[in-house]
């Protein structure tokens, strides 16, 4: 049975956990360990892209990675992480449904814009930190 009242916030923090820690390692570890910031910008230009939008999505999922983790702003991280999925989904389009075939299909891309959104309908969940808290408003709300 599901109890809406205290299982979906510890529902909704583990998935905030899981994809904080994928986009944080996805951006710091293999965007720019791995490949480095100029590898990959230059990715993203060998691809049609301007080559600012390497940094500017390696930022993101850095950034976006760490407030998901830490419960801040879950709804709108969630929802403006949505543009770069998509378009990863569209660039993987064309290698097929598996994501472990060669240059990586659609699925996981996919699957993990269908998590945001569930995370953005859900919200932080337990545990997270309250940004007008931490900004001093008086009229800060616990939130699940």
């Amino acid at each position: 049975m599901i109890d809406e009242k205290t299982t979906t916030p510890y529902a909704a923090l583990l998935l905030r956990l899981g994809l904080g820690t994928l986009a944080l390692a996805h951006g710091a570890l293999l965007k720019l360990g791995t490949f480095g910031l100029a590898g990959t910008m230059g990715y993203f230009a060998s691809i049609g892209y301007p080559p600012v939008f390497g940094a500017v999505v390696a930022f993101a999922e850095v950034l976006g990675g760490i407030a998901l983790i830490l419960g801040v702003w879950v709804r709108p991280v969630s929802l403006l992480f949505l543009p770069i999925l998509l378009g990863a989904t569209l660039q993987h389009s064309g290698n097929g449904w598996m994501f472990a075939g060669k240059g990586g299909g659609w699925e996981f891309p996919a699957f993990w814009t269908l998590a945001l959104l569930v995370q953005a309908g859900l919200g932080a969940g337990a545990y997270a930190l309250d940004p007008r808290r931490l900004l001093g408003s008086r009229r800060a709300v616990a939130t699940a």
